[in-house]
């Protein structure tokens, strides 16, 4: 959604634009309620996207108001912006022909259903309360709902938090619990968000309500900037807060202000003379770096590194021939009917290389349906992938479900961790190859499918067929072209890619920088995580080091272990047997330094005998030792 909150609006005027509204849309007062269901997939989905929201609501907010839900007859509900419901609490009183409505999935958007408490809440933005005849719909006359919007730190709608019943609910009880209810949401997730980097100061026109979960809250940087702030700040303040200096709002000096104790009550002047009593949270992370609410984009549009750029297959080809051979011979099949399959170790890229071999076929301005044959359970792995005919099961959705199969039609069907793939299903998946049509689950008709096929195993599949866990004939159906991709430890083309992603992940240009030494460390480093290891340590070290050059105290701890454990494997090889020379070797050759340099350098790597270790060329045991002997314990 990109709805922002809206004007007040009058109770009488709101339902009679919502009346209109249905009417317009083609419903009468007796049209029977059209209540559409997100299938699994999609709720599952939508649960993920929202899981911050219904965690916020479930564990933080809720347990405050148990004692008052209890006994009201009442079932709360959070919906998602699309109207969807994700989640419901409370006693299920509803008759039997209504339960459908208050289940996870069923949408209620005033399209559907009419005037109602969460779908009119979306449209106008505003909070509602929709009693029994003020439903335009007949047929949900039968409940009273209240529903407030729950907007998020973009000033964007997340989605919207309700009270239903089928018995009277007194306006003033319900709609003052989804009000409050929202903004404590709300406050919440400013909270989480704001906390760690930022200063946050609660305030409020009584000292005896500040820490209330709906108190006022507004968001400030070291220098007083105002980064954000929630509805109810700007509201008790008359102000629009964005981006002014919190010296502009308050009579108060920003040193004196900052330098408060922690949880400590302030009393605030405004500078219209109104007086306000405030507390302090200071940052729990130092470096606060500037956002704010004008500019944050909603959480749909937050893409994943993969996501946010198309890469092409020439893109990827930094210089490693192994890699180089595979997206040759990509380029020359990726536009004819031949399969691809790609085998390499987890963490490899993959999905990556899928993804650049879609973007550079002529099949890009179509889907790429990615199927990860390993996640999805075994019993719905079928209705997934080829789809079912309404009421082809129970729970399924009542308009059927088109299959991903068949929304990869005219593009790219990613078949990934195929080998994980169940027997029953490779069976149907091959008669698909075979005669590229798709019978959906429940249903004599089939429907003709055209794509690219690409499966991706980190298993050896020749072995699986022996094994009797794969199918020969399907194998033969997905092996047409079969790529390898190097493991990142064989790659010869390191010091090239650790280079780019640095520069692809950099916010600005010295987060881009990293020292010789640590360079050498990452092209010596073994990657047993592959790609996925080494994006994970470059976003680590780049938000540890901040505008700094990475060096090796902003590595994390597994990076040294890993080549340790690396070391030690090497010392076993070569040496099995013990050498009483060895240590007295290190200490006379590779530790030229003397002892105060390698405190020195101890204490620059943050006391990490690991680090310290790796960057004098030693063992651990050596540098304890020469630690010992300058005090150390």
């Amino acid at each position: 959604m990109t709805r922002t909150a809206p004007e007040f609006i009058e109770h009488e005027e709101l339902i009679s634009n919502s009346w209109q509204r249905c009417r317009e849309s083609g419903l009468s007062h007796h049209s029977s309620p059209d209540i559409e269901h997100l299938d699994r997939g999609e709720l599952s989905s939508s649960l993920e996207q929202h899981h911050q929201l219904l965690e916020t609501t479930h564990y933080e907010v809720l347990p405050f108001y148990e004692n008052l839900l209890a006994n009201s007859n009442s079932q709360v509900m959070l919906a998602d912006g699309q109207g969807c419901v994700i989640k419901s609490w409370g006693e299920q009183r509803f008759k039997p022909q209504h339960k459908a409505l208050f289940t996870p999935g069923a949408n209620w958007q005033e399209l559907s259903l009419g005037t109602n408490a969460i779908g009119t809440a979306i449209e106008t933005g505003s909070i509602v309360q929709i009693n029994h005849d003020e439903h335009f719909l007949i047929a949900n006359r039968f409940m009273t709902g209240s529903a407030a919007p729950i907007y998020g730190v973009d000033r964007q709608m997340l989605g919207v938090i309700d009270i239903s019943s089928d018995t009277y609910l007194p306006e003033w009880h319900t709609l003052g619990m989804v009000k409050i209810m929202s903004q404590a949401i709300e406050n919440q997730l400013i909270i989480s968000h704001f906390k760690n980097n930022h200063y946050i100061l609660r305030i409020n026109t009584s000292s005896e309500n500040i820490d209330s979960q709906w108190s006022a809250l507004i968001v400030f940087d070291e220098t007083g900037l105002i980064i954000s702030a929630n509805r109810r700040a700007e509201l008790i303040l008359c102000s629009d807060l964005k981006l002014v200096n919190i010296t502009d709002i308050f009579e108060v000096n920003i040193s004196q202000l900052l330098n408060q104790p922690e949880d400590f009550q302030v009393p605030l002047m405004t500078n219209n003379n109104y007086r306000m009593h405030g507390v302090l949270h200071k940052p729990q992370q130092t470096a606060p770096r500037i956002l704010d609410f004008r500019s944050l984009a909603p959480d749909h549009q937050k893409l994943h590194v993969s996501e946010q750029h198309k890469f092409t297959l020439d893109e990827l080809n930094l210089g490693d021939p192994t890699l180089a051979k595979a997206i040759l011979q990509s380029k020359k099949i990726v536009d004819k009917d031949i399969p691809i399959l790609i085998r390499g170790e987890t963490g490899v890229g993959k999905e990556v290389f899928v993804k650049a071999l879609h973007y550079s076929s002529q099949r890009h301005k179509h889907n790429m349906i990615t199927v990860n044959c390993a996640s999805i359970p075994q019993d719905l792995v079928e209705s997934e992938l080829f789809g079912y005919e309404k009421g082809a099961f129970t729970g399924s959705n009542s308009k059927g479900y088109i299959g991903l199969i068949r929304k990869a039609d005219k593009g790219t069907l990613f078949l990934d961790e195929i080998g994980d793939m169940p027997l029953n299903v490779q069976a149907r998946l091959l008669r698909v190859l075979q005669e590229r049509r798709v019978n959906p689950l429940g249903s004599t008709e089939s429907y003709p499918v055209d794509f690219k096929l690409v499966s991706a195993t980190n298993c050896n599949l020749k072995e699986a067929v022996k094994a009797g866990t794969f199918r020969q004939d399907l194998y033969y159906r997905v092996s047409g072209l079969n790529i390898e991709l190097p493991a990142l430890r064989d790659r010869t083309d390191r010091r090239a890619l650790i280079q780019f992603l640095l520069n692809y992940y950099a916010e600005n240009k010295k987060q881009a920088l990293i020292t010789e030494r640590t360079m050498q460390r990452f092209c010596q480093h073994p990657w047993p995580g592959n790609i996925r290891q080494l994006v994970s340590v470059i976003q680590i070290a780049q938000a540890m080091s901040e505008d700094e050059a990475i060096d090796l105290q902003y590595l994390p701890d597994d990076f040294f272990a890993d080549m340790e454990d690396q070391l030690n494997d090497n010392v076993t090889a070569l040496m099995p047997e013990k050498n009483p020379s060895i240590e007295e070797s290190e200490n006379t050759i590779k530790l030229d330094a003397d002892d105060m340099n390698i405190v020195n350098l101890y204490q620059s790597l943050s006391c990490n005998i690991s680090k310290t270790a790796l960057e004098l060329g030693v063992s651990r045991n050596t540098v304890y030792k020469r630690l010992r002997d300058c005090g150390y314990k």
